[in-house]
């Protein structure tokens, strides 16, 4: 028999179950993993503590990946149901892969909050609410029939820590100075605080963290600190309702600088380390749009680093621009997203006639037209390859996790110098606005970028489309004297560079525009997991590599042989992409649209038919979904 005062409580993961009884005293509980979500009105700052718990949780070397959930409305109506914002954060003593399909804790800032977003909760979960923002208005906003909000959803009240948020916040700052307004502004970090409590992390971290942001408004930075220390004491001295406080270790420590970074941020220093290594300026003309924005805001920040930005009148514009600045030798990028891509597609054209270096950033999200401008899809992968009008092939390449966006955009930018060519780089907004723990890179080790510049040589026989050995237009950069030349977008005559609408001419020049995109050497495609024998090969492209390869380890883990290849390289796709997809009895293609990567490798690689699992939701694949799907397959 038990104690009478003790309880018996099961903290349940997908990889195993502990069972243990609690006494009075509160006990601290290692786990391998666990999943935390923030959530509130759009103006709680439900992103900032998000960001700040994931890039604490980093500091310590715990693995993080991390998805920003945005409402659509710019500002909804305070506490209704379509304002709420929504930050969730997976942490693991290693490397994770998604941000969790639910999770263990959620924090619900207001009713709105906890109707919509409990969903996305574990039965088990534990539920912080402010009581201050659960008044008969508020219950009346998020629709709820009665006072009796937890029983209305079914929700047990010994799982929530009930808390008067609001009001603690007041008095913990009354003899601040601060009015109202400002005091409310600090609400999201009494709930911070009480994660930090939770999942016992350092507050001294956050302090630092904090003192950092508001370097310039250090009584903000005070005020911040003070409600975060109210939060956690509030947890140390009550325990509240919670049975254990979590403590997640660090499997393996890799020495280095580490930041958690926002995958819109690690493509924008992608671009700036590419143009740093082969030695140019580096240019950006944009056009504002989610979720691509923050890759301007970001460039228009380093001025002192050689980035020129021009936010310009609109996308054609933008691209333009671009356009422009690539025949003035620099490394040119524009960036958008899909509907953007439309509006580019004429100047996108122009660069591929003009054979110039450009990269085109499409940060992916919902559509068609204005679509679901803060949700996230893979819906663009066939304007990207066809949506231009003429034979007219351009590289493309997809990011396959919010870190693997610094190295996307090196290697886009690379492969658009050294190949004189336009090149299309995909993110999403899954990975643009999620997060990961980054290792800087040392730059000194990089592969190095060596655009091919017309030698000296050729001085008095050049002409503006003579090759290179693979069939690579040289670069003359203007202002070189004996190498003055015109491009435009009417065809060219090969030998002369003269306008020409000669038939056997435009055929020649199509041909080596196509030929020289083939000759672009990229890496193979890589098989994991059981790659000698598995009965099933998941393949899929960009964001989607976490959740496919969490699938992947979750089925091996229950007996299955399973493997996985992920295309980071579409065009021209890896040369031994046709051996690996054919040597396996069942594949299946897992994409965030209704088949345009299958039926890209249809079309290039004969008598290949493989099984699809398409979603077009706006939110990222459910790996406990993919598990049941393949499965089936499987069987």
């Amino acid at each position: 028999m038990h104690p009478n005062n003790a309880k018996l409580f099961t903290f349940s993961k997908q990889s195993f179950q502990i069972t243990y009884f609690m006494t009075d005293k509160l006990e601290i509980k290692e786990v391998a993993d666990v999943v935390v979500r923030f959530s509130g009105d759009s103006g709680d700052g439900m992103q900032l503590a998000g960001n700040i718990f994931s890039t604490v949780s980093a500091t310590v070397g715990n693995g993080i990946s991390t998805f920003p959930d945005y409402p659509a409305d710019i500002r909804a109506p305070q506490g209704s149901l379509t304002g709420v914002s929504g930050f969730q954060v997976h942490i693991g003593e290693g490397q994770v892969y998604t941000p969790g399909d639910q999770c263990d804790v959620l924090v619900a800032m207001n009713a709105a909050a906890l109707k919509t977003q409990y969903r996305f909760a574990k039965p088990q979960a534990t539920i912080i609410i402010d009581t201050d923002s659960f008044g008969p208005k508020d219950l009346e906003k998020a629709k709820f029939q009665t006072e009796d909000y937890l029983g209305e959803m079914g929700i047990d009240p010994d799982r929530v820590i009930a808390c008067p948020i609001t009001q603690m916040v007041k008095d913990a700052l009354a003899d601040s100075g601060m009015d109202n307004k400002a005091m409310l502004k600090c609400r999201n970090m009494f709930a911070l605080g009480l994660v930090c409590w939770l999942f016992s992390r350092d507050l001294s971290l956050v302090a630092n963290f904090l003192k950092e942001k508001f370097a310039k408004k250090p009584a903000i930075a005070e005020a911040n600190i003070k409600v975060i220390q109210a939060g956690y004491d509030y947890g140390h001295n009550t325990h509240s309702n919670a049975t254990n406080v979590y403590r997640i270790e660090t499997k393996e420590k890799t020495p280095g600088r580490y930041m958690d970074i926002t995958g819109n941020k690690a493509t924008a220093y992608g671009f700036i380390a590419a143009a740093e290594k082969a030695e140019l300026k580096l240019y950006l003309g944009s056009y504002p749009i989610t979720p691509a924005t923050d890759v301007l805001h970001e460039l228009s920040k380093h001025k002192s680093l050689g980035v020129t930005t021009v936010q310009c009148e609109d996308e054609i514009a933008g691209c333009a621009s671009s356009v422009g600045a690539a025949f003035a030798g620099a490394l040119a990028v524009t960036s958008t997203s899909g509907p953007g891509i439309c509006l580019k597609s004429e100047a996108m054209n122009l660069a591929v006639i003009m054979e110039l270096p450009l990269v085109v950033l499409d940060v992916q999200r919902g559509g068609p037209a204005t679509g679901l401008p803060t949700k996230s899809e893979q819906t663009d992968l066939l304007q990207a390859l066809f949506g231009r009008n003429g034979e007219s092939p351009m590289p493309v390449m997809a990011a396959t996790s919010p870190t693997d966006c610094f190295y996307a955009a090196y290697e886009a930018s690379k492969m658009a110098l050294e190949h004189m060519t336009p090149v299309i780089l995909l993110t999403d907004a899954y990975v643009a606005n999620g997060s990961g723990a980054f290792r800087l890179p040392d730059l000194n080790a990089m592969a190095s970028i060596i655009p091919p510049y017309v030698p000296e040589e050729l001085k008095g026989s050049w002409t503006p489309y003579m090759r290179t050995e693979n069939g690579t237009r040289y670069w003359a950069v203007p202002g070189r004297e004996g190498f003055e030349h015109i491009l435009g977008g009417l065809e060219k005559d090969d030998k002369t560079g003269a306008i020409s609408t000669n038939p056997e001419n435009h055929d020649l020049m199509t041909r080596k525009r196509q030929q020289k995109i083939d000759n672009i050497e990229v890496p193979d495609l890589e098989v994991i997991g059981d790659a000698d024998d598995a009965e099933l090969l998941i393949v899929g492209f960009g964001g989607t590599y976490g959740h496919l390869r969490a699938a992947m380890d979750e089925m091996r883990a229950k007996g299955m042989k399973v493997a996985q290849a992920h295309f980071k390289y579409i065009n021209p796709l890896p040369k031994n992409a046709a051996e690996v997809l054919k040597r396996y009895p069942k594949v299946v293609v897992a994409e965030q649209n209704m088949g345009q990567l299958a039926g890209w490798l249809r079309m290039k690689v004969d008598g290949f038919v493989p099984a699809q699992y398409n979603e077009v939701k706006g939110q990222p694949f459910v790996v406990n979904e993919l598990v049941e799907a393949f499965t089936e397959i499987i069987k």
